[in-house]
């Protein structure tokens, strides 16, 4: 019998407890390691932001869903992961064994890089669904007392989309509250352009985004870092890429509201693990999921370390969408049934992406297959289907969730039951 370990209970992490139970059946153990007994659909975390949906409807209580399917659950954070032994440390000073290790953590949040960033200062945060149901809190409050709003993501990060979901969804509501006109509004970003979205762009994201930003009255800013937040305004340099290597000093900018996506790193329990994780903290794998050095341990999620497409004026990463960490997961169960088999792991996963990006009252998809162009596949499309696709992914995802299914969710529910010929019309 072996022992299949995994921290992260998040969209990575159980898709891979699921998958794993279905596929190597009841013989094996699986554990699944997490720092919450619940998990919490991040997507959603936007709507939560503008008191669109309350926190409790997009949390599932965890433990009840993982003894139905004969998953072992410890809802207490991992302290440090020991390679050499393998064995996880958790916080309360216990230990966990394993035989295969599977790591889908997601990120830490690395709001401390930037003075005054992150909800315990001056920004606002949507990364996590308790951060996103405070700002709830404050937005509320803002209704009753509008001002100018900031939002954007800083130097480093590799998560756009929700950038612009969330300053479009503001953009819906306060034209439902009839006080759009009172809310000047700047988007910021590290970009080179407005939506290449760490991908170098999707199809025509650029243009579209572009539009729909116009369209809403939101200037934007792009090549930016965030050099401090203050209180009541953000302090932005713009770095153009010429000749002269140009840097240009913005005035403050005042805000009343500020969003800033933060760049991420690897959490505690890996970061400085020499052959484990790279100096970011992200795990590192090969084309099979599998750490090169640690053979026995797999990464699946945000935490993968990717590359980032190339050189840009301001640091820019690379986002892992829901399709792409579906293959992943896919990949990884197979890879570690493999080696259980006496076999070498074959599967590689597809890394494609595809968004949908809501915008309240419509929205941006797009596919990239893959993900790293050239590209098969190069599309991207808008209309308010996408807002009724998102609607529909959040239903079918927390239903999946609560019911234990381990079924492929992007191949069947979007590109095989939507289609991509559908999409496009």
């Amino acid at each position: 019998m072996a022992r299949i370990v995994i921290i992260g209970a998040g969209i990575g992490g159980i898709p891979m407890a699921f998958e794993a139970r279905d596929l190597l059946g009841a013989t094996h153990q699986i554990t699944v390691i997490s720092d919450s007994e619940t998990f919490k659909f991040t997507p959603s975390n936007l709507w939560v932001a503008v008191n669109w949906r309350k926190k409790e409807q997009i949390e599932v209580n965890l433990t009840p869903v993982f003894e139905k399917k004969g998953i072992e659950f410890i809802a207490i954070a991992a302290q440090r992961v020991k390679p050499e032994d393998n064995t996880v440390e958790l916080m309360d000073g216990s230990f966990i064994d394993y035989d295969f290790l599977v790591i889908a953590t997601g990120p830490k949040l690395a709001f401390d890089d930037i003075e005054g960033l992150g909800p315990d200062h001056y920004s606002d945060s949507i990364c996590t669904t308790d951060h996103a149901s405070e700002a709830g809190k404050k937005w509320q409050a803002f209704l009753e007392d509008p001002g100018p709003i900031v939002v954007g993501a800083v130097q480093g990060a590799s998560c756009f989309g929700p950038a612009y979901e969330y300053a479009l969804i503001m953009n819906a509501d306060l034209r439902k509250h009839k006080i759009r006109d009172k809310v000047p509004m700047t988007f910021i970003t590290s970009e080179p352009y407005i939506g290449h979205l760490g991908l170098d762009g999707v199809g025509d994201t650029k243009s579209l985004l572009e539009s729909k930003l116009r369209d809403a009255n939101i200037n934007w800013i792009t090549n930016a870092s965030v050099d401090k937040v203050e209180k009541d305004q953000v302090h932005v340099t713009e770095h153009v890429l010429n000749h002269e290597g140009m840097t240009k000093k913005h005035e403050p900018i005042a805000f009343k509201h500020a969003m800033f996506l933060p760049s991420f790193k690897g959490i505690d329990a890996v970061f400085g693990i020499e052959g484990l994780a790279n100096p970011k903290g992200f795990i590192i794998a090969n084309e099979h999921q599998q750490n090169p050095t640690y053979k026995n341990i797999f990464s699946v999620g945000v935490c993968v370390a990717i590359p980032p497409l190339g050189k840009t004026p301001v640091p820019v990463g690379v986002p892992k969408t829901g399709y792409m960490i579906e293959s992943m997961v896919s990949a990884t169960a197979l890879n570690i049934k493999a080696l259980i088999e006496g076999n070498q792991p074959e599967t590689k996963a597809s890394l494609n992406a595809f968004c949908l990006a809501d915008f309240g009252d419509g929205g941006v998809a797009f596919i990239a297959k893959p993900q790293i162009p050239p590209r098969n596949v190069n599309w991207s499309g808008s209309g308010k289907w996408v807002h009724l696709a998102k609607v529909a992914f959040e239903k079918y995802f927390l239903y999946k969730v609560r019911n234990g299914k381990s079924e492929p969710f992007w191949e069947k529910f979007i590109l095989k039951s939507i289609g991509v010929e559908k999409l496009k019309k």
